[in-house]
């Protein structure tokens, strides 16, 4: 029978590790002989220049987690979607990069008041993506969570006209 893994019922040595803003309650491990597993909160470079708008729930929290695994040391870093590597530095840095590339991206296409779908469309555009339901799903989530940052951090200002919630830059 699967268990929940948690503090009280993890093998001695390991430690969890928080890894919020991608997913729900996401963690990492640190095992007894000093491998990190860093679950989905990374992704490679090649996915990142292919999809170029990885799921994001909360944009703040994401940005804090890949502040945090930044400097973290360890014999080996093993995260779900990239190799494993000695140093994940390099890798944390170009995610950190690719977060802000897509808020300034949002902000910039919000120069006039946008709604939502307009918005989509316009990144889906400019990034050479296809929208489909998945990916509507997906990145309109996302999307989603970069709007509601970007009001949050005062780089937004959203309204209501004629019914309809519209984002412009402020």
């Amino acid at each position: 029978m699967a268990q929940e893994l948690t503090k009280e019922c993890l093998p001695e040595g390991f430690e969890i590790i928080p890894l919020l803003g991608h997913f729900f309650d996401m963690v990492g491990f640190r095992t007894s002989n000093d491998v990190i597993y860093l679950a989905d909160c990374l992704s490679r470079r090649e996915t990142l220049d292919k999809y170029q708008i990885g799921f994001i729930y909360d944009v703040a929290a994401y940005l804090n987690t890949l502040e945090m695994v930044k400097p973290l040391q360890a014999k080996m870093f093993v995260p779900a979607h990239a190799a494993a590597s000695e140093d994940i530095a390099d890798l944390a840095q170009y995610n950190i990069d690719k977060v802000l590339e897509i808020a300034d991206k949002i902000a910039g296409i919000c120069q006039e008041p946008l709604c939502f779908e307009v918005i989509l469309q316009r990144l889906f555009t400019d990034y050479g993506l296809t929208m489909n339901f998945e990916q509507y799903v997906l990145v309109g989530s996302t999307v989603r969570s970069y709007l509601a940052w970007l009001k949050d951090t005062g780089r937004l200002n959203a309204l209501f006209e004629n019914n309809m919630l519209l984002w412009q830059r402020v």
